[in-house]
């Protein structure tokens, strides 16, 4: 999955640091990010601070993987005005060699731990983005020197990332797995049903409850599969297998999927594509005949 990059090994523990010359730097705006193509492969490449010179800006210590440092930059003055124009605060052409590109690339990316990096960074630049003023009293944030969190001076309310419990699931009735497609995303490969913890529920009256809201089947036997932290929706996604429980007629919840069936495993025609947990699982289905 995206976050085995093993041999190399990622650290998240928070320091107050300055980047370095040959330090990586990450520059998002939205959903797109900063990188250029590195031949003879085509690796992605993110700036490094030495290239960042001349573009004033606040630097935020993210992430090492290896020994490899890795900082989000920001705009001097106010972040908001960069949020929602059409034009990056660093605008493309600044860095030559360097383009925007949705952060869909890192789905597909060479370099494994570029991959992870790159989409870790952005659910980490969402935070920062959108935590700007304290949500109890309204004044400017600041970020802390000890640990990654930013608090409140006024009225000492403290904000830390977000991460969203959300769960997946493979309903298994005998020989055959549900699988769907969402409805009104740019992802359409087939996939599981999925979604995220309401208030009060442990994961698995979430997956029976999700289950039944997208295909109105009802389930027996949750049992825990794997987790994974999915930066693309800010999630921690909980992986569950089940077995159906009753009818296998399915009623579509057409807001969320566009499609839902019953798939023996010779129909199956997904590869590993090491990404996601959704995609492990379909495959864990398929391979234990």
């Amino acid at each position: 999955m995206i976050q085995d990059i093993y041999p190399k090994i990622y650290h998240n523990a928070y320091k107050d640091a300055s980047p370095r010359e040959n330090d990586f730097i990450l520059v998002f705006h939205g959903n797109t990010a900063l990188v250029r193509f590195q031949l003879p492969e085509g690796k992605l490449r993110f700036p490094t601070l030495k290239e960042m010179e001349g573009h004033p800006c606040t630097y935020h210590y993210l992430f090492s993987i290896d020994c490899y440092p890795y900082f989000l930059a920001l705009p001097d003055g106010d972040p908001l005005e960069s949020i929602d124009t059409d034009t990056p605060w660093l605008p493309e052409g600044s860095l030559p060699g360097y383009s925007y590109e949705n952060v869909r690339i890192f789905r597909t990316a060479l370099s494994r731990h570029t991959a992870f990096a790159g989409i870790t960074a952005h659910h980490l630049y969402a935070w920062y983005r959108d935590n700007q003023f304290c949500g109890r009293c309204g004044h400017r944030l600041n970020p802390d020197h000890r640990e990654r969190m930013l608090f409140c001076p006024r009225c000492r309310n403290t904000v830390y990332p977000r991460i969203s419990p959300a769960v997946i699931v493979g309903v298994i009735n005998g020989d055959k797995i549900l699988m769907s497609k969402y409805a009104g995303r740019a992802y359409t490969n087939y996939a599981l049903i999925a979604g995220f913890n309401e208030i009060g529920e442990n994961a698995e009256q979430t997956v029976a409850r999700e289950v039944m809201e997208e295909v109105g089947l009802k389930v027996k036997n949750i049992r825990y599969y794997k987790s994974q932290p999915w930066a693309f929706s800010g999630s921690l996604l909980m992986g569950f297998f089940c077995d159906l429980d009753g009818s296998d007629q399915i009623t579509l919840d057409t807001g969320e999927l566009s499609e839902a069936g019953w798939f023996c495993r010779d129909e199956i025609s997904l590869e590993d594509d090491h990404i996601s947990l959704t995609r492990e699982m379909i495959l864990k289905f398929k391979e234990n005949s």
